[in-house]
């Protein structure tokens, strides 16, 4: 295969910009290039391929010589075209006066003879130095001319074929990146690693493009922030804060600037602010009052310490605290509805009727356009690239967030923040057929997954797994709560006692007593007592629950066997803190493996059962919980 098929020749749909002219005047000078490449022109490849190097020159001067012919300046086409470096080369090959007369037959001749056959052969030195510095003259000046001429600063909207060599923008475009924003926007959306999932795209390569467009942000006005500097375990919230500007459009709502009178302060609907019982002078700080109405205590480190600094608006103090998983899914749909009621509707949310709710149902399973309002799931809200969507939502997705519209709504109706609600009327989209009837266990179900658990192998991991369980199912605690729970906030309630209880009985969970320095205590049985204080023990810690130093010990806790089972992990692994907690993902690959392994044993007795266990989640024991003691507790939770 030839090298040209190796390497395509750069293409005539390419711009010059000022790097190209920075270059070639280093080139024109003879001076040594290798400084000038890497800060103009490093983006192309590495200066030691000569290859390349050599191409690049010869485009730039195609591309000099084109511009000067279509403004009818032969000559200087023709002058750009010359290589002063060949010239020089041709020039030092010119022998010195002694070899001339030896190879001459003049050697016999006096020196002044010499030196005038000499003379008449090559010319004489200072001649031959002004004529090049006549030529490099020239050629300096028809590079101003070209610049003016040809030289275009690179814009935001501009296709990256335009800019960037060939290999490189075919790169980019396999991952549907086309423009120098579109490109920008990936580097400050991803961070760090920006190039992972880019093909033959290194560290190397995805430096030069942020030098690139460093060196041109000027004229782009795309600014690469700091933080693609730096790994993403090293930036802490406060660094990612700053990343996305607030500004009016497809942005997260706590960025989002909402013009005046779209904030809802003075909304259509709007009842007078001295009848409103909540804490909202406009829409967005009703929203925040409404999700944070959706937990009944805080679990968390803020739960066991003093009171942070003082926070001025309901939607400063909602997002100062973690979320439970309930209330990020409310947030998330009201986000969405507020968004678009702002950007497309151009409506506030409390000036809202039916036919908007009803387009905005119709937008739901058409969120167009797609580029503006979609993007993947792991886009976090920090990044440029962060989108409320992934796609058109399906009919019972549709359902949930007319379901979750209507909640806020009649919150807000009865709150007398609104005086009316205009999602009241709207017909809830049909739902698909479901595969599982029920989402919780029967009581048969229940006991067989008690077996079950009690039949694995005595790990610390299903020790936890032991404790995990039954306290989905004893408190109907949600998965974000649970993983954030201390020993601090569990108090067993023995039998016999004034608040006598039943193991797993839900009146346990409702029971809220204060102890000092911790605001909600969750009561339990003294089954689940036992089998967390035994869990405690294999841990390293005390097993009275109440002990002082069991306080801000996290209720699930890592593997401390992991030593003995995987030897093979790294250090950090090998030896975890045993009072920390796990993440949401290893609680819930834990539960679900679990349940696949029951599906499977129970499959040959039950099928029926085995789809129940192989669909089900943790979320189905807190509803089990509610399922099997009606008079319980009732939690609002999305399913």
């Amino acid at each position: 295969m030839s090298d040209n098929r190796q390497k395509p020749r750069l293409r005539k749909s390419r711009k010059l910009h000022l790097g190209h002219i920075a270059f070639m005047r280093a080139v024109v000078q003879g001076l040594d290039t290798y400084e000038s490449w890497n800060r103009y022109l490093r983006l192309e490849g590495e200066h030691q391929d000569r290859k390349l190097v050599n191409r690049t020159v010869q485009w730039i001067r195609d591309e000099f010589a084109a511009a000067a012919k279509r403004h009818a300046r032969p000559g200087t086409a023709r002058l750009v075209g010359i290589d002063a470096q060949k010239s020089e080369t041709r020039q030092a090959k010119i022998p010195t006066l002694e070899e001339f007369a030896n190879d001459n037959d003049l050697a016999d001749f006096s020196e002044a003879e010499q030196l005038e056959h000499f003379i008449a052969r090559y010319g004489r030195q200072s001649t031959r130095q002004t004529r090049r510095s006549q030529l490099i003259a020239k050629q300096l000046a028809a590079l101003d001319w070209l610049e003016r001429l040809v030289v275009e600063p690179p814009k935001a909207d501009d296709l990256i074929d335009a800019w960037l060599h060939p290999d490189l923008a075919a790169h980019l475009k396999s991952v549907d990146i086309r423009t120098l924003k579109q490109l920008a926007d990936r580097i400050n959306g991803l961070g760090h690693h920006w190039s992972n999932g880019v093909p033959a795209i290194g560290k190397n390569k995805a430096d030069r493009i942020v030098d690139w467009l460093n060196l041109h942000a000027t004229s782009t006005g795309l600014s690469i922030g700091k933080h693609v500097g730096i790994p993403r375990k090293r930036l802490d919230r406060h660094s990612l804060a700053g990343i996305v500007a607030p500004t009016t459009a497809v942005v997260p709502l706590d960025k989002l600037i909402i013009p005046a009178e779209l904030d809802g302060s003075e909304g259509d609907c709007r009842l007078p602010q001295a009848q409103c019982r909540m804490a909202a002078q406009n829409d967005r700080d009703a929203i925040a009052c409404w999700v944070r109405s959706k937990s009944r205590h805080e679990v968390g480190p803020r739960a066991l310490s003093e009171e942070s600094e003082a926070v001025d608006t309901p939607i400063s103090i909602l997002l100062s605290r973690p979320m439970t998983n309930t209330q990020r899914a409310y947030w998330k749909e009201a986000e969405r509805f507020m968004l678009w009621a702002v950007l497309v509707r151009k409506r506030a949310l409390s000036s809202m009727n039916p036919q908007d709710c009803e387009a905005y149902v119709a937008f739901l399973a058409n969120p167009v356009p797609l580029r503006q309002w979609c993007g993947p799931r792991s886009r976090e809200r920090w990044s440029p690239l962060w989108r409320p969507f992934e796609g058109p939502l399906s009919q019972s997705a549709c359902r949930q967030a007319v379901v979750i519209l209507k909640n806020l709504y009649r919150y807000m109706e009865e709150n007398r923040y609104l005086a009316n609600n205009p999602w009241h009327d709207i017909r809830l989209p049909k739902n698909e057929i479901a595969v599982v009837k029920s989402r919780s266990f029967t009581t048969a179900q229940w006991a067989f997954l008690e077996q079950r658990l009690h039949e694995l192998p005595d790990t610390s991991a299903h020790r936890r797994l032991r404790v995990a369980l039954y306290l989905f199912y004893e408190t109907g605690m949600p998965l974000k709560e649970a993983l954030d729970a201390r020993v601090g906030h569990l108090r067993v309630v023995a039998q016999g006692s004034a608040n006598q209880v039943d193991a797993y009985s839900p009146a346990a969970s409702r029971a809220e007593h204060h102890l000092e320095g911790v605001r909600d205590v969750i009561a339990i049985s003294s089954r689940l007592g036992e089998e967390l204080s035994g869990y405690l023990v294999s841990r390293g810690f005390h097993p009275d629950l109440a002990h002082p130093s069991n306080r801000h010990v996290h209720v699930l806790g890592k593997a401390t066997d992991i030593i003995k089972r995987a030897p093979w992990s790294p250090e950090r692994l090998r030896r975890p803190d045993p009072a920390a907690g796990i993440s949401a993902n290893t609680l819930y690959l834990q539960v679900k493996t679990f349940l696949k392994n029951c599906a499977q044993a129970i499959a040959p007795m039950d099928p029926d059962t085995a789809k129940q266990f192989t669909a089900a989640s943790s979320h189905w024991l807190r509803r089990t919980q509610a399922a099997q003691h009606p008079k319980g507790q009732e939690r609002e939770a999305i399913d």
